[in-house]
Order: structure tokens, then C-alpha cells, then sequence
């Protein structure tokens, strides 16, 4: 995942104790330029504003836990399926934690190459239907 300069990987599903409860952010990084934490939350659904309910917390908990005087606050990323820029706007509307939401997209994922090497449905029906 390219973040950009003097980002330091903090680990996935990272533990986070908060009271007598266990708790996974995703990713967890520490920007060195920024002087803040990063958490990242990943969902393979479109965006639900519920999703920035458990983001919120997590920026909160770094926040309390890990964030000295010297750091900024923690940014906190919800990276979905696709989401609705107007349903974005208004969820992020009511927090003051600095949150984002990006959309990832599968084509950018892949090699170039991949999808020619992969059958096409077609050729799997044929296949599926010689068996």
C-alpha cells in the first residue's frame, strides 16, 4: 500500500485494549513527517456511516493511548467499496476527529497482466461443461 513518505507500519489488526475489551483496527501506522498516528479500517461494502462509529472510536482510543504531546491527532482512513459522496459528506459532518473516506478499486490492484491470464467465463463454462 503506497502512503507516501516517512510512514512507519504500526501492524495489522493491531490489539488495542480499551477497559476490560479487546479491539483489531486493521492497519495502524505512525507518520513521522505528520507526527501522528494513522488507523485505517478496511470494509468490502459500500460506505454505512455506522462504519465511522467504530473509525471514531479507534482514532480515540490511539489518541488517549499512544498520542504524546509532541504528536498531532490521529487521522483516521475508511477505506470502502464505493461510496455515496453525499451520504460521505453528511456522516463526516458531525465528527471533529480528522477522518477520510476513499474508495479502493480492484482494476488498480492487479498486475496488468492478470486479467489475461485468467479465463474467461466462457472458457469456465465449457470446462465445467466438457466435465
Amino acid at each position: 500500500m503506497e502512503l507516501g513518505k516517512g510512514f512507519s507500519y504500526m501492524g495489522r489488526q493491531f490489539r488495542l485494549e480499551v477497559g476490560q475489551q479487546e479491539f483489531f483496527p486493521d492497519l495502524l501506522f505512525y507518520n513521522a513527517h505528520l507526527h501522528a498516528y494513522v488507523v485505517i479500517e478496511l470494509k468490502a461494502k459500500s460506505f454505512h456511516p455506522s462504519f465511522l462509529g467504530q473509525l471514531s472510536f479507534y482514532v480515540s482510543a490511539i489518541n488517549h493511548q499512544f498520542k504524546t504531546d509532541i504528536d498531532n491527532p490521529t487521522i483516521g482512513l475508511l477505506i470502502c467499496k464505493d461510496k455515496d459522496n453525499v451520504v460521505a459528506k453528511y456522516a463526516l459532518d458531525s465528527y471533529k476527529e480528522p477522518m477520510g473516506i476513499s474508495e479502493y478499486q480492484l482494476s488498480k490492484l492487479f498486475p496488468k497482466d492478470f486479467k489475461s491470464s485468467m479465463p474467461t467465463i466462457e472458457e469456465l463454462e465449457k470446462e465445467l461443461k466438457d466435465k
